[in-house]
């Protein structure tokens, strides 16, 4: 059972994680300051560093609940989709993910923002490099082609799913949904079974 002043703990710990949200969504990352943050949230600088070692630390505290957002959906995994490489399970996927768009934009934003920090950039591609050898894998465990070309269709499949979740990011839709949906989900057909 937790204890008072863990709940407290915790509490003042997402507040802080929520303040830096809200002050880079509204200065970037560059410009926001740890009294910024603390300010924001109802806290002091002192407090925060109780909490989190730098900005550094807590932008990577960001991507792990933005992880966390992204592995709690449910539906099909990914090794399965590229292993059964059936349109309908790629498109469950892809509108399953693109579901997630609106949660996880103020995390990936702030990511990307942050990508001079060596921390923040390692987790963002071991990220991207996680979600590709999920796929890869699931090519291997369907004996459809080489080693070197499972990597390279799986690198072009997702690449074109972040290349418009990034899009998304900076425009909203300006294209159909849908169609945007019909159309991933036959290159990915492609990418992935033939």
């Amino acid at each position: 059972m937790a204890t008072l002043r863990e709940a407290q703990k915790a509490m003042t710990r997402d507040l802080l994680l929520e303040g830096a949200l809200t002050v880079f969504g509204r200065k970037g990352y560059a410009a926001a300051t740890i009294d910024d943050i603390a300010k924001e949230a109802g806290a002091t600088r002192t407090t925060f560093y109780l909490h989190f070692a730098s900005k550094t630390d807590l932008t990577s505290q960001l991507l792990t609940r933005a992880e966390e957002i992204l592995t709690a959906t449910e539906g099909p995994n990914l090794t399965e989709v590229a292993r059964t490489g059936e349109p309908a399970l790629i498109r469950a996927w892809l509108d399953s993910r693109i579901d997630q768009w609106d949660s996880i934009k103020p995390y990936l934003l702030v990511s990307y923002e942050a990508s001079s920090e060596p921390e923040v950039s390692g987790r963002t591609e071991q990220w991207f490099e996680t979600v590709v050898d999920q796929m890869a894998e699931g090519l291997a465990q369907a004996g459809r082609f080489d080693e070197v070309t499972r990597r390279v269709r799986s690198l072009l499949a997702f690449g074109q799913f972040e290349y418009l979740s990034r899009r998304y990011f900076s425009t909203g839709w300006t294209l159909d949904r849908t169609a945007v949906v019909d159309q991933l989900t036959e290159s990915w057909r492609f990418l992935l079974t033939e």
